[in-house]
């Protein structure tokens, strides 16, 4: 099995900083892209960011030059830096991968549980 566990949600005054942090686990063979989306309340879920294997990145343009998205390939991790957060980023934030499995020969989209990002003061 594989799995994403998130890390780092919570709550943040505006103009603050935090870091998501995921961690794909299980029979992996091969990690290609790897993301960030989020999905704010009465709206429909939205990509923040991506990177690939090579380390190119895209952002939104809601989001660039704020957050920085960054991967550890030996470690099969990705990390989310915000920062000059606003209320607008509030949201819960969702880590995806594109996962070749052990078992599996071809790449798979999997999901993260979700992590809550409130943007408050």
């Amino acid at each position: 099995q594989v799995q994403l566990v998130e890390s780092g949600g919570g709550l943040v005054q505006p103009g603050g900083s935090l870091r998501l942090s995921c961690a794909a686990s299980g029979s992996i063979f091969s990690v290609g892209d790897m993301g960030w989306y989020r999905q704010a309340p009465g709206k429909q879920r939205e990509l923040v960011a991506i990177i690939t294997r090579d380390g190119s990145t895209s952002y939104a343009d809601s989001v660039r030059g704020r957050f920085y998205l960054s991967r550890d390939n030996v470690k099969n991790t990705e990390s989310l830096q915000m920062n000059s957060l606003k209320p607008e980023d509030t949201a819960v934030y969702y880590c995806n991968a594109r996962i070749r499995s052990s078992y599996r020969p071809v790449y798979a989209d999997y999901w993260g549980q979700g992590t809550q990002v409130t943007v408050s003061s």
